[in-house]
C-alpha cells in the first residue's frame, strides 16, 4: 500500500510538472501571437494617381504615387505598375502628444530613414505589400513599447520605479527602496529594432550599493522579445529591490 501510495504521488508531481511546462508553452505561443499581429495599416485613399495608407491612429501617412497606367490599366491594378514615389509623413502634434507618442514616433521614422530610397525597394505596385508589412512590424513593435511605457508610470511604484523619463530615443528609470537602502537611475537607449536586440544601458548610483555591475547582472537574463522594457522592470524589482522579509 505505501508502495502504491508512492506511486500515486510520483505520478501527481510528474503531471503537475507537464502541466506547468503546458502553461509555459501556452504563454509563449500567446505572446508570438501577439509579437507578431501587425496589420498596421490603413487605405485613406486609392486613385488612379496615387494611393495613402495611414499607421498608428492616423498619426502617420505614406503617400505612394504611381506612374501612367500601363496597356490601358484604368484601375491601377496590375501588379507591374510602376510607383514613382514613396513618401512618409508624420501628423503628430508634439506640442499635446504624450512624451511615450513622440518616443515611438522618433524609432519608427528612424526605422524609415535607415531604408534610404524607398523607390527602390518599390519599384512596382508588386513590391508594396512587402513594404506595408516592413513599416506594420516596426509600427507594431514600438506601439507596444509607448503601451509599456505608459504602463509603467502608471504603474511603476508596484516595482520600486518612482519616476520614468523620455529624452530623445533614451527612457531613464528612477529606481527606489527603502527596505533594501538603494536608490539608482537605468537608462535604457532605445532604437526602431526594438525588442529584438538587447537595450545599451547606463547607470547611475544615487544611494546605497547598487550599480551597474548588479543590474548588468539581472538584465544579462532578460531575454529580448515581447514586452521586452517591462519585463527588464519586473526583473530589477524581484532581484534587487524586493525583500523577502
Amino acid at each position: 500500500l505505501c508502495r502504491e501510495l508512492l506511486d500515486l504521488e510520483t505520478q501527481n508531481e510528474q503531471m503537475l510538472a507537464e502541466m506547468d511546462q503546458l502553461r509555459e508553452e501556452e504563454k509563449r505561443y500567446q505572446d508570438l501571437v501577439e509579437s507578431y499581429d501587425f496589420t498596421e495599416w490603413e487605405i485613406a485613399e486609392w486613385s488612379e494617381q496615387q494611393a495613402v495608407f495611414t499607421f498608428l491612429y492616423d498619426s502617420i501617412e505614406l503617400t505612394v504615387a504611381f506612374g501612367p497606367p500601363i496597356d490601358g490599366d484604368t484601375f491601377s491594378e496590375d501588379p507591374s505598375r510602376k510607383i514613382v514615389s514613396l513618401s512618409f509623413e508624420s501628423l503628430l502634434d508634439e506640442e499635446e502628444a504624450p512624451p511615450s507618442s513622440c518616443l515611438v514616433q522618433r524609432l519608427i521614422f528612424q526605422f524609415i530613414e535607415s531604408q534610404g530610397c524607398w523607390e527602390e525597394k518599390c519599384p512596382t505596385l508588386q513590391n508594396l505589400p512587402q513594404v506595408l508589412h516592413d513599416v506594420s512590424l516596426v509600427v507594431s513593435h514600438c506601439r507596444t513599447l509607448g503601451e509599456e511605457i505608459e504602463f509603467l508610470e502608471r504603474w511603476g511604484g508596484k516595482f520600486n520605479l518612482l519616476k520614468t523619463d523620455i529624452d530623445d530615443t533614451q527612457v531613464k528609470l528612477l529606481f527606489s527602496a527603502s527596505t533594501v537602502f538603494a536608490k539608482f537611475e537605468v537608462t535604457l537607449s532605445l532604437s526602431a529594432n526594438y525588442p529584438s536586440a538587447s537595450l545599451p544601458f547606463a547607470v547611475h548610483k544615487r544611494i546605497g550599493n547598487i550599480g551597474e555591475k548588479e543590474v548588468s547582472a539581472v538584465l544579462s537574463d532578460v531575454p529580448v522579445g515581447h514586452h521586452y522594457l517591462r519585463r527588464i522592470v519586473s526583473s530589477i524589482h524581484q532581484n534587487l529591490l524586493w525583500d523577502p522579509r
